[in-house]
């Protein structure tokens, strides 16, 4: 049975305030997604951990939200958009002050695990309101609104929450919540318009346990492969096992059930299925490529921290732009153009980033990180318009908690992939070099000066060879890294021509909300 329907986007009064007040929770909940990773050493030291306990504030964190971001769909149509996201927001502020407070790492992986499970509603009734609230007309400016929190989240976070730790304390990355969750609570309370309660809906147990299994394990797997070297490790074949499985029953149920949690209905709309797959992809992307970048400044070109930071921020600069000029033109003109030209200008960032070496210049890097987030930007706005051109608005909230749900699985996918690459390639291609490093390789021999300090027979001669060596092989992983990005940017460019036209679907959207009843 469908939701009642909400009121018309005509008929909804204090637009604004309820715009700033879901950008707001979406922007908390993206924002804490990485504020937290470079407070990680002093939190390792405030609370007397080892590195391996620690990093469970962060695993706990993306695994409770990965599970919960599911069923969001369903828990808005059960109890009521709004009535779920007045319990995320303060259940997300509240939780957020406990692991300010929190005194010991049990504690605080424990209130991290409750951050995330309060925290994963967030950005998909964000979007689903959003998406209510403004009329077609006006959805691409809309969403280039509740994009900017989303793209630029985790954009800035390592920034902001470096400069919380280091001028204040760590304990401020989870306190700066507070204000802004009392501002989107009381917002959201007195002005957001109420929609239909489905009482009679069951809760789908058996798909949601399955799927839970297989996002569990999976990003246990993610998080931990590289520590413990992957399928070496009898942890992660038995993870990667369960993931395998939970996937399996999840999927069967899905197509068997007579009502499962997540309704097959999204699947027949290519649209959206294709828009889900690019999102996937841009995912992949958006944390990697900064994930990527940050080390590389920092341990090969010898950026201070905080300048590593500086450089690397004007790509949220370059996405917000791109978005409000996206929002602008993208009812306007074909967005499946602007969804092409972005991910063409990203792929172009990436292949020239596989030219830099340690030696790239400050104004380099800001100038390619602005025009990476430009392509960011034109491809997320259109991208949501098209997605979700020919979807009935009954389906909404479902789709937005799918669409969160594998952009998140593709980040974890994106920088899991990046980081393994680079750790593998840094060997390989050790050892491709140290082949080339003998008495007759005539650029060792033809100076003697460098070969008086590089001479492989000495002990400090062959540790300054075999410095020297992991650092071109270091250069050499990072560029594959970037051509492995670029080659994801190009892949998804084919789903393009998947899509149809939003005015066609849109026409169409009768017609196929009354084939699905």
């Amino acid at each position: 049975m469908m939701e009642a329907k909400a009121a018309s986007p005509e008929a909804v009064t204090h637009r604004g305030i309820i715009t700033v007040c879901a950008m707001v929770g979406t922007l908390m909940q993206a924002l804490d997604s990485t504020i937290a990773n470079v407070a990680l050493p002093y939190m390792q030291g405030s609370l007397s951990t080892t590195y391996d306990e620690i990093t469970w504030v962060l695993t706990s964190y993306v695994i409770a939200a990965a599970i919960m971001t599911a069923p969001s769909g369903w828990l808005a149509n059960r109890f009521g958009r709004k009535n779920l996201f007045l319990v995320s927001v303060a259940g997300f502020t509240v939780t957020s002050m406990l692991c300010g407070i929190a005194s010991s790492i049990e504690q605080m992986v424990l209130f991290r695990l409750l951050q995330g499970l309060f925290g994963a509603a967030l950005v998909p009734l964000s979007q689903a309101t959003m998406l209510d609230i403004y009329p077609p007309e006006r959805r691409g400016a809309a969403m280039a609104l509740w994009g900017m929190g989303v793209m630029v989240g985790p954009i800035v976070g390592p920034t902001l929450g470096g400069y919380l730790t280091q001028y204040y304390n760590w304990r401020y990355v989870f306190f700066i919540n507070l204000p802004f969750g009392i501002l989107a609570l009381l917002g959201l309370a007195f002005f957001m318009p109420r929609s239909g309660r489905q009482t009679e809906l069951r809760f789908d147990w058996t798909g949601f346990l399955a799927l839970s299994l297989a996002l569990g394990a999976f990003q246990m797997m993610l998080d931990r492969g590289e520590l413990k070297d992957w399928f070496g490790s009898y942890e992660i074949i038995i993870e990667a096992i369960l993931a395998g499985l939970g996937l399996y029953l999840f999927l069967v149920h899905m197509l068997t059930a007579e009502r499962p949690f997540i309704p097959r209905a999204l699947f027949k709309d290519r649209n959206f299925v294709a828009g889900v797959i690019v999102m996937f992809a841009v995912g992949m992307i958006l944390l990697a490529s900064a994930a990527l970048l940050a080390p590389f400044l920092q341990t090969m070109a010898d950026y201070p921290v905080d300048t590593a930071g500086l450089v690397m921020a004007p790509r949220g600069i370059g996405t917000l732009f791109a978005m409000m000029i996206a929002g602008r033109i993208s009812n306007r003109m074909d967005p499946r153009l602007l969804i092409a030209g972005g991910t063409i200008v990203i792929a172009g960032t990436l292949s020239w980033m596989t030219g830099w070496t340690p030696a790239v210049s400050e104004s380099e890097v800001v100038g390619v990180t602005i025009v990476m987030g430009f392509g960011l930007g034109f491809v997320f706005v259109p991208l949501q318009v098209v997605a979700f051109a020919s979807l009935p608005a009954a389906f909404r909230n479902d789709a937005t908690a799918m669409w969160s749900l594998l952009r998140n699985v593709g980040s974890a996918i994106g920088i899991s992939i990046t980081s393994t690459l680079l750790t593998e390639m840094q060997q390989v291609n050790h050892a491709i070099i140290v082949q080339n490093v003998n008495p007759f390789n005539r650029a060792l021999t033809a100076n003697p000066t460098a070969l008086h300090f590089l001479d492989p027979t000495t002990p400090h001669g062959a540790a300054l060879m075999n410095q020297a060596v992991n650092y071109q092989a270091s250069i050499i992983a990072y560029i594959d890294d970037f051509k492995y990005m670029m080659i994801t940017a190009l892949l998804s460019l084919p789903l393009v021509l998947f899509m149809r036209h939003p005015g066609a679907a849109a026409r169409a959207a009768a017609t196929h909300a009354a084939a699905l009843d």
